[in-house]
């Protein structure tokens, strides 16, 4: 009896314990204020800056607010908005004319700040971002430009940093028309960068086949980039929180999402269940198993299932997969903070002065780190979707 009571009370000091474990999500933020003391500093900045790697990480904290209800994630996002929007509405070092899509995407943040504080100041803001969409340049389709500098270009990346604000902007001030517009970037983008061959995206789509890296005949850059997926995987399901339920394109993109996420599970690597730099070169010298793609994959196939967009055995695959990408990218530092490894800093396409010729060579050449805020956003935000 005795040794029976002894199991009984060890087992509940055990579960006891799991579960006053503190959860990833708090964890991860956690580690980036002690990192960042100052918001603005997220991704390794070094002077303020109106940048689409803030408004990734800082939203996510702000969901960590949102989740806990513990007013200092809300004043730590914040306080980036605040140092960069003056009472005019107008964003430091924001230009629209230079017709940048990245900058987008940081006004997702402002959308539950003003729900919030009903600031005037956040709203201008939202309203500038929103007024670069109506005049964005496009290719003859009707794709956005990644940037003014990369003219007739449709990379991936660009369909997160505007499509999921579009489509917040149309639900959130009543603009239904928006939608239609939201639908056709990311079932063109997919036309046009699809690959029959693997089922994947190609990073990039040159309408003019004008630079190097485009294919003469598709318009198609080189290689497949597993972020550039990434990217466009979690704008496929952010859009959908906010898309009419009788919306005419709704089927279509959730086909896409559904053949998106069957494609690249056949590109999963065997032992650790993660995703290459370079996504369908697994056994290639010098690629290497790349946490940014990894944790926003993921997050698309949890919060895709979660909310019946997939097939529920996403859930099951999702929760194993997360395991597994915390077993092989978060690691414990001796000052008691938690740091995700291996994410690639950057990658694009052409540029100048250095040519960046979407080869496999270049995509495994630009430098690897730890915390980047592109891999820190999703794992929060996914870690929130499972509570861990």
């Amino acid at each position: 009896m005795k040794k029976i009571t002894l199991l009984v009370f060890f087992g509940f000091v055990a579960l006891s314990l799991a579960k006053a474990q503190t959860p990833y999500y708090i964890k991860m933020t956690e580690s980036e204020m002690i990192r960042n003391p100052e918001s603005w500093m997220v991704d390794f900045s070094k002077a303020p800056k109106w940048s689409y790697c803030q408004g990734l990480e800082l939203g996510a904290i702000l969901d960590v607010w949102k989740k806990t209800a513990d007013r200092k994630y809300y004043d730590y996002s914040v306080s980036y908005a605040d140092t960069m929007i003056n009472d005019k509405g107008e964003i430091l070092t924001y230009v629209l004319e230079k017709y940048n899509i990245d900058m987008i995407n940081s006004g997702k943040m402002l959308f539950p700040v003003y729900a919030m504080t009903k600031n005037p100041k956040y709203r201008k803001a939202i309203e500038l971002l929103r007024s670069q969409m109506k005049t964005h340049p496009r290719i003859s389709t009707g794709g956005f430009w990644h940037k003014k500098i990369y003219p007739h270009q449709v990379w991936l990346d660009g369909l997160y940093m505007a499509g999921p604000f579009l489509a917040e902007y149309a639900y959130t001030f009543n603009e239904p028309e928006l939608f239609d517009d939201v639908a056709l970037q990311l079932i063109d983008a997919y036309k046009d960068t699809y690959d029959s061959n693997t089922g994947l995206l190609y990073h990039g789509y040159d309408e003019s086949r004008k630079q190097r890296w485009a294919d003469q005949k598709t318009g198609h850059s080189p290689n497949f980039w597993s972020r550039s997926m990434g990217w466009y995987m979690m704008a496929l399901v952010d859009v959908l929180d906010y898309f009419p339920q009788d919306h005419p394109r709704r089927g279509e993109i959730l086909k896409i999402l559904n053949d998106l996420s069957a494609s690249l599970e056949k590109f999963r690597d065997a032992k650790t269940g993660m995703w290459y730099q370079v996504t369908n070169m697994g056994n290639k010298k010098g690629n290497y198993l790349e946490s940014t793609g990894s944790a926003m994959f993921i997050y698309t196939w949890v919060k895709g299932a979660q909310l019946g967009y997939l097939p529920s055995e996403y859930i099951t695959k999702g929760i194993e997969a997360y395991d597994q990408f915390v077993r092989q990218f978060v690691v414990d530092n001796p000052d008691g903070t938690i740091s995700i490894t291996d994410a690639c800093s950057v990658a694009g396409l052409g540029g100048e002065p250095k040519y960046r010729d979407g080869s496999f060579q270049y995509y495994i050449s630009e430098p690897v780190r730890d915390n980047d805020a592109k891999v820190v956003g999703p794992f929060i935000k996914l870690s929130l979707l499972l509570n861990k």
